[in-house]
């Protein structure tokens, strides 16, 4: 006999998912409520949340209300809470609320934009987006775009590109093995991302694959460095490939000289592909908008909006101008996925073969703030940078290390003391800033020394914010002075305090 047919294995009732959705709905409210006065970063130690989780996954189901009540035993006690006001130590990555919800709605149409047939409106509305984005940047609109995860897979496929753009050799069937194949060379700054290298890596290249030419004293790549690397390195048998310029390094977010890169690399033959992931936002401001100058002659072009445009991670944007040799070098297409129509098949440009629907959060947030409301907020984060960099060069305890260009400033304390114990002691003063709760600082290496990066982007970040990351510094400078002067090393033990 047939068994009756019964809804017992399948999904949520639109009613039951209704129910649910708005006490998620409900706690997400409630943890944004709550957020300024949790810790930025947790006092948990390796293998804390995983204690807390059972050793098997259960054997029958559980209450949707017993995962939100998790959260808060679990998840939040062991968060370091990235859109807290407080979060200054990396560039900011805001999950606003438009994007929130549009990540929930792309999750409900659970699309896979491979093939322009498989969702239509996926690949259409991503690139859709992508023109605004070229519009509201200014940036020619005759570039090609699409979306990825990530600034380092942008850049992954940049330089795959680029090296498709030089092989004249069988690169597909024989790789690099072929006979005859060339000694490959990429070029950035000793201040540019690590993605680069392990781009380069990726690519097979090698760690000798890539130069790393040195910066003048505002952190910027010089061209005439560059120029003589290439020409050395053309007599020693390599072959150069592609340079890869920097507006907004991450240390520092300085800015390489985009023009005559172009020119270097016009004269050479080269890819210019240019790493503005975090401060690509900032070209919404016409008096941010001189720092972009050259990067229309790019031949790609990489920026996050899930860094400074308010979209949840993860969304990278890839531009090129030549999306033909970017095709070249990932399409292959199985008999399984062939299609005869003329619609954009996204999944010939790069690795990826399953896309999900990341163009709905962008357009929701772009949509919701628009770009005056998106530009007033960005601006102010310039502004509160400002102030906050003012302040640091006013007083005699502080010395700011780097030009301020966007909306990170790079200071030390004035210790008096060897370059080694001052590194320390700003590592410390980092450390106990950050302890506080109050606020998450980062460090970095400059010329060799430690420096403390102050990084304003979070969306919740206000001046009553940074007036108390202001007095943190100093009270916290002032203490470890002390403890200095009475003979004390600050740093002993620091980690277990």
């Amino acid at each position: 006999m047939a068994q009756e047919p019964t809804d017992e294995f399948g999904d949520w009732s639109p009613e039951e998912f209704r129910r649910s959705g708005r006490a998620a709905v409900d706690w997400v409210a409630d943890y944004f409520a709550r957020i300024p006065e949790l810790p930025v970063v947790p006092s948990v130690a390796p293998g804390d949340v995983a204690a807390l989780l059972p050793d098997s996954p259960p054997e029958e189901g559980e209450p949707f209300e017993n995962l939100l009540r998790d959260l808060d035993k679990v998840v939040v006690p062991g968060l370091t809470h990235w859109n807290h006001p407080g979060f200054l130590a990396y560039f900011g990555v805001t999950a606003s609320g438009p994007g929130i919800l549009g990540e929930l709605v792309a999750s409900a149409f659970n699309t896979n934009g491979m093939l322009w047939k498989t969702s239509p409106a996926t690949t259409e509305v991503e690139l859709r987006m992508m023109s605004w984005l070229l519009q509201m940047f200014h940036l020619p609109r005759s570039w090609f775009g699409l979306i990825v995860d990530t600034a380092s897979v942008s850049t992954f496929l940049a330089l795959a590109a680029a090296r498709e753009a030089v092989a004249d050799f069988d690169l597909h069937e024989e790789g690099l093995g072929a006979p005859g194949a060339p000694r490959l060379r990429v070029y950035a700054s000793e201040q540019a991302h690590s993605s680069v290298d392990k781009a380069v890596m990726a690519l097979g290249l090698g760690r000798k694959g890539i130069r790393h030419i040195a910066t003048d004293t505002e952190f910027r790549m010089q061209p005439a460095e560059l120029e003589a690397a290439i020409e050395e390195d053309r007599r020693n048998g390599w072959h150069p490939m592609a340079v890869v310029g920097s507006v907004g390094t991450t240390s520092t977010t300085s800015v390489d000289p985009i023009p005559e890169l172009v020119r270097v690399c016009s004269r050479h033959g080269l890819w210019l592909h240019v790493d503005a992931a975090y401060a690509g936002s900032a070209a919404l401001l016409p008096e941010k908008r001189a720092y972009f100058a050259g990067c229309e002659d790019a031949d790609s072009y990489v920026f996050n909006p899930h860094k400074w445009l308010f979209v949840p991670i993860d969304l990278s944007v890839l531009y090129t101008k030549h999306p033909d040799v970017l095709r070249r070098a990932f399409q292959l297409v199985p008999d399984y996925l062939r299609s005869d129509d003329d619609g954009t098949n996204l999944m010939d440009y790069g690795i990826q073969l399953g896309r999900r629907f990341r163009a709905i959060k962008l357009w929701w947030v772009i949509r919701t703030f628009g770009v005056s409301g998106i530009s007033q907020r960005i601006r102010e984060h310039c502004r509160l940078a400002e102030e906050f960099r003012n302040w640091a060069q006013g007083h005699p305890d502080f010395e700011v290390v780097a030009p301020l260009t966007f909306s990170t400033v790079c200071l030390r304390g004035v210790w008096n003391q060897s370059p080694e114990a001052s590194s320390a002691w700003d590592e410390e003063l980092a450390r106990r800033v950050t302890a506080e709760g109050r606020a998450f600082v980062a460090t970095t290496k400059l010329r060799g020394r430690t420096a403390i990066r102050v990084a304003v982007g979070n969306i919740q970040t206000d001046s009553i914010r940074m007036s108390e990351v202001r007095s943190a510094f100093e009270r916290i400078r002032t203490e470890i002075a002390a403890e200095i002067a009475e003979g004390t090393d600050p740093t002993e033990g620091a980690s277990g305090k």
